[in-house]
């Protein structure tokens, strides 16, 4: 047998085992790294160079940017910027059947964005949206799954931190590109899942919210304003060039507290907890990156990527049979991996494959994004459908059987962004951040 099979073998062999009984991730993925590195370097060597690349994993400025993106979502989830914004999506989505639930998708692609978190959009949305359906006659697992469906829109519009990690992955993929290739992705997500709300909803006789006068809306627009200038300052300095990513990720932080001080939303009584809070999640995340920055020197070192690229050639070299199989294999992975790790450890596999076709890093990245953030609303892991079931008090069972209609949406949204690759780089080629 070849180095690299024994080395494959170990690798995930000692990973998956250490997953199943229950050990973390970032820890599971360093075990069997090591275990990995035995088979071609010596018990000390092995050890030696798995903690030096941990520590270069996390040594870059870039990561910065993470951290200050978790800490103005922290803010924002704590500062009174949801209602506002939950106003705004009640007079969009206002005068169609069902208005409650467009309001629910919309007000996640608009928070979620904001926040950069898809368990803090639903988590939000679903406290405040799932009472008012309840109240007007909807089915409390409809609305359940209409808010967990829509929760991951947050994760590809822009700020968010995952395409932050695969710039980092790919080698320095230009992050004001990614971060304008998610917001077609991101609409185009959200609308598939309205389209079928509203049939849904049609079919129901759920009810249209009542009208609003004119001055009330201009009210609505004009509060909701400071909170979308938001997005408009960070991704339009970035994608200006007037500051870098880690620049434009502490002036979000900057303008979260301010907005979230006028708004008196937040205390300063509140900023330490907020700042506990991103201190953990930036821990683990950190501890992550590290850990499989080691795997993927081990991976690269027994020559896992291009085994793995010239087996999937070899199997066709036709782009949209490769491409069709990566998507569906982002599928899969997504629904026994969280977001992060997934691309953690799958980037540095794919990536390869998909340069090899002459995918463009940009848009390859937002398949990998779309891909995998389905996963977080599907069973049995699914981070967002356990948070939406638990805000909403409905349990997984009930919610799952209305939910798989909204799969499709999902899934066909993901196929639309794989094979037309302007849906993903006609934003950033437009706006000259890229060619």
């Amino acid at each position: 047998m070849s180095i690299t099979f024994i080395t494959t073998l170990a690798l995930f062999g000692v990973f998956f085992i250490l997953l199943f009984v229950g050990v973390p991730i970032s820890v599971s993925i360093a075990v069997a790294t090591f275990a990995a590195a035995l088979f071609f370097l010596p018990m000390d060597s092995s050890l030696l160079v798995t903690s030096q690349q941990i520590i270069t994993g996390i040594d870059s400025f870039v990561l910065v940017a993470l951290v200050f993106f978790m800490l103005a979502g922290s803010i924002m989830n704590n500062g009174g910027i949801a209602q506002r914004l939950i106003n705004l999506a009640k007079l969009i989505g206002g005068r169609m059947s069902g208005s409650l639930a467009h309001t629910n998708v919309i007000g996640n692609m608009l928070f979620g964005s904001i926040s950069g978190s898809s368990i803090a959009s639903a988590a939000t949305m679903g406290k405040i949206m799932g009472p008012q359906q309840k109240k007007e006659g909807y089915d409390p697992a409809y609305s359940a799954a209409v808010n967990i469906a829509s929760a991951p829109t947050g994760q590809i519009i822009p700020p968010s931190g995952i395409p932050i990690i695969y710039s980092l992955l790919s080698g320095g993929t230009s992050i004001g590109a990614l971060f304008l290739a998610g917001y077609m992705p991101g609409i185009l997500m959200a609308l598939l899942v309205l389209i079928v709300a509203y049939i849904i909803a049609k079919r129901n006789k759920y009810p249209v919210s009542g009208s609003v006068q004119w001055g009330e809306g201009v009210k609505i627009v004009l509060d909701a304003v400071p909170s979308l200038l938001l997005i408009v300052v960070v991704i339009g300095g970035i994608a200006g060039g007037v500051f870098t990513a880690t620049e434009g990720a502490a002036v979000a932080v900057l303008y979260a507290l301010i907005l979230s001080l006028i708004y008196r939303g937040l205390a300063f009584s509140d900023i330490p907890k907020i700042l506990k809070e991103t201190v953990v999640f930036s821990g683990m995340i950190l501890l992550l990156v590290g850990a499989s920055t080691a795997m993927s020197w081990v991976m690269t070192y027994a020559q896992i990527p291009q085994t793995i690229t010239n087996a999937l050639l070899a199997l066709s070299d036709n782009y949209y049979v490769i491409m069709l199989i990566i998507a569906f294999l982002l599928l899969l992975v997504g629904i026994f991996m969280d977001v992060a790790p997934a691309l953690l450890v799958f980037t540095p596999i794919l990536f390869p494959v998909a340069t090899q076709l002459g995918v463009d890093p940009v848009h390859f990245g937002m398949i990998m994004t779309m891909g995998l953030a389905i996963g977080v609303t599907t069973p049995p892991i699914g981070t967002v459908l356990f948070i939406g079931s638990s805000v909403s008090g409905v349990s997984i069972e009930k919610i799952v059987k209305p939910l798989v209609i909204f799969y499709i949406p999902l899934v066909v949204g993901l196929l639309l962004v794989t094979f037309i690759p302007e849906i993903s780089l006609w934003l950033p080629k437009t706006l000259g951040v890229m060619e």
